[in-house]
């Protein structure tokens, strides 16, 4: 953080005087275009250059630090060790009757000024190892000062800044505090100290969350969300959501990683509702409403549970509301009683500053007063003040709120901050935030607003959207199914979050819906008795209205067909393994109490380095691929079967095959890419995946035969009563 706090100071007044985008250097400079198109200034290219040398040496400067730090800590654990041991002679020269030991001094990590690092040592200690250590918070770069600081050519740095704003933003390190025996709920947990810790130490009145592998693609973005913030009406956004875009994909993108039918075409749509779901990265939040507060002038915008339609009168009974509705803190109801500091404490701990900072939040986060029409707004010139430099006392106040039992008997996680509890809190967060009224908006900038990596790998994959599907299950069955939300929720914004619920339940039927061909295959039975006018109409329409959705949604839209083509086959791969086993672990969670503890993404790839998708072709053992496999492998012997039997008919009749195997080709092409993926780069499977698809694909064979076995025309004419009219 220090390494990259120091080189800051060359490159964001770089990227300031030469308009660089992106803004982080290793994409920058990693760039396939060229970079001197639409650059005029005369000095580019030896600032360019000066920058790529500095950015070089930087990156060997980190790639240092492990080894440094070894040997930093060594050379002052030896002088420890010394100390020690020449004290405890001294004492025995002193008369000392103790035998002489040798000292035994826990190896610890040194910092740079010759002090212990409270965190992680290399050698994990106690209070010094992973999830037990203490809280950390570090200033990296001091709060920047309200009127711009223009370099000069008098000051001592490598490039020319004349002209040039070289402020920077404040950086500070935070790490809570970690124990046993307390449930730090993983991600949630760290995003609500980050939000307590950031109250404290700068307060700004909105939030932008980015997980660890995204970055800032388009530096811009921040200001064009704070324009959704700061408009006319916009006080009653809880947050804009941004669309995830991906890089290192495989130019086929196999597994749907990019997801342009979810963020371009669900969540465009649901923009036009209440707004799009939190999709736990690249969101800028209004802080204030991460605090559990209600919209303002929520009295004069409740549109009952029938929103498209008539508004219903609001009940003013409070044994009558809704309980989410009582018990949710009210902001900008009323002059004087819209924040009620007295009860704070009980809802956001004991804090005074950060309980001090929730009413300047809420007043910065007001929009610009300037027209007659604007509600709720501020003053121009309001926020001019300058803010207090930190102290000491400040920086120990963000390290107590950090602390691990800063949260008890308080409603962080319950009502205030990110919502503990679920896998995908990300959902649960923005859900409880539309619950209470607020609105959403899902802004998508020219450039790409922010980038990040997926995993193309189909065990990590898989593994992700197992993750999300068993979220989805749990919301579900939990106080968070949208079935309960209250009636400050549009109704369809109601159905789509139900939508978030409900999907992997219809792994079931999608599961009967690929075995039913290869079925009606073996058995010699088809799906109808008769393939008649009126089945074969029913079919056609169904078929041809869902070309017709299918169209419409990428006319509007704008994807490309082939996105489209990948986003229906993985929904078949997911469905029919990871939205199952999700189903599985939910229904344990809620029936047996038994928790699921999920694989984090890998980050390793390949042997092959110099291949930019080698972690595409490595195939990883993992039970989610059984459903699926057995799919393939059924549907395959079901259609060898047809085949012979037709073939060795008395008479053979090859239009009376066509029902069965053309949706048994139907499945397997939606299953291609999964088979593909199981060949690796050189067409290798694991034998364990053939021995398991093989042993549940010959037992549902002889099971379904045992129970239903063919019938005796099937020797001399396939498919019995399947026949066309």
């Amino acid at each position: 953080m220090a390494e990259a706090a120091s080189f800051a100071n060359l490159w964001v007044p770089f990227c300031r005087k030469h308009d660089i985008e992106p803004r982080n250097p290793d994409s920058y400079f990693n760039l396939k275009r060229d970079p001197f198109k639409n650059k005029v200034k005369p000095d580019f290219v030896k600032d360019r250059r000066r920058i790529k040398r500095e950015y070089d040496e930087f990156k060997v400067r980190v790639n240092g630090l492990p080894d440094a730090i070894r040997r930093r800590s060594d050379a002052y654990h030896a002088r420890e060790e010394i100390q020690s041991m020449n004290l405890q002679r001294e004492k025995m020269k002193a008369g000392g009757d103790e035998p002489f030991e040798p000292v035994k001094i826990p190896k610890a990590t040194w910092m740079a000024d010759g002090t212990h690092w409270p965190g992680n040592w290399l050698q994990p200690s106690q209070d010094h190892a992973r999830g037990d250590h203490a809280g950390i918070i570090q200033v990296m770069l001091k709060p920047p000062s309200d009127m711009p600081m223009y370099g000069n050519i008098n000051e001592k740095s490598p490039l020319d800044f004349t002209g040039v704003d070289t402020r920077l933003p404040m950086l500070v390190y935070v790490s809570r505090e970690k124990r046993p025996g307390y449930d730090h709920n993983k991600k949630a947990g760290a995003m609500n100290a980050l939000v307590r810790a950031s109250a404290i130490m700068s307060n700004g009145p909105f939030i932008l969350n980015l997980d660890c592998d995204h970055y800032v693609y388009n530096s811009k973005a921040l200001r064009e969300g704070m324009c959704f913030m700061m408009d006319r009406g916009g006080d009653r956004l809880c947050y804009v959501q941004f669309p995830q875009r991906f890089e290192g994909i495989d130019p086929s993108d196999r597994y749907a990683n990019h997801n342009t039918v979810f963020f371009d075409v669900n969540m465009r749509a649901l923009d036009g509702l209440q707004g799009p779901v939190y999709v736990g990265t690249g969101c800028l939040f209004r802080r204030i409403a991460l605090y559990g507060f209600d919209p303002p002038r929520s009295k004069d915008h409740s549109p009952g549970f029938c929103s498209c339609c008539l508004p219903r009168r609001r009940k003013t009974s409070a044994s009558n509301a809704n309980p989410e509705e009582t018990m949710a803190l009210r902001m900008g109801d009323f002059d004087g009683d819209s924040m009620n500091l007295a009860t704070f404490p009980k809802k956001f701990g004991n804090s005074s500053f950060l309980i001090d900072s929730i009413p300047v939040a809420e007043f910065q986060g007001r929009p610009l007063a300037d027209h007659p029409s604007v509600k709720n707004g501020r003053p121009p010139g309001a926020l001019t003040i300058p803010r207090e430099m930190l102290d000491a006392s400040i920086v120990a106040e963000a390290i107590s709120v950090i602390s691990c039992w800063y949260e008890e008997k308080t409603e962080w996680g319950i009502r205030v901050g990110w919502i503990y509890g679920s896998v995908t809190e990300d959902v649960v967060t923005g859900y409880r935030m539309h619950n209470r009224g607020w609105k959403s908006v899902y802004c998508v900038t020219q450039r790409d607003a922010f980038r990040g990596t997926a995993p193309i790998n189909l065990t990590d994959r898989l593994h992700q959207v197992l993750r999300w599907a068993t979220g989805s299950v749990e919301i579900f069955f939990s106080r968070n199914n949208a079935l309960f939300a209250s009636s400050k929720m549009k109704v369809l914004q109601r159905i789509a979050y139900l939508n978030v619920g409900i999907y992997p339940f219809t792994s079931i039927f999608l599961i009967v819906y690929c075995f039913l061909p290869a079925l009606s295959l073996f058995s010699g039975q088809f799906i109808v008795q008769t393939l008649n006018v009126t089945f074969l109409t029913y079919l056609l329409i169904i078929t041809i209205t869902l070309c017709l959705l299918a169209m419409l949604e990428i006319k509007w839209s704008g994807i490309a067909l082939e996105e489209w083509w990948r986003n229906e086959q993985f929904w078949l791969i997911g469905g029919t393994s990871a939205h199952l086993a999700a189903v599985l672990q939910g229904l344990l969670k809620v029936i047996a109490g038994i928790e699921i503890s999920f694989t984090l993404t890998s980050k390793q790839v390949g042997d092959d380095v110099e291949d930019e998708f080698a972690e595409l072709y490595i195939v990883k053992w993992t039970s989610l691929m059984i459903p699926p496999l057995t799919i393939i492998m059924i549907n395959l012997v079901a259609i060898a079967v047809g085949f012979s039997r037709t073939i060795y008919s008395t008479i053979p009749q090859w239009s009376k095959l066509l029902g069965g195997v053309f949706f048994s080709f139907w499945v397997l092409a939606h299953l291609y890419p999964f088979a593909k993926g199981l060949m690796g780069r050189r067409g290798r499977t694991p034998t364990i995946v053939y021995v398991w698809s093989g042993l549940v694909a010959i037992t549902i064979s002889l099971l379904w035969i045992a129970i239903k076995p063919p019938s005796q025309a099937a020797n001399s004419q396939f498919g019995g009563s399947f026949s066309f009219p």
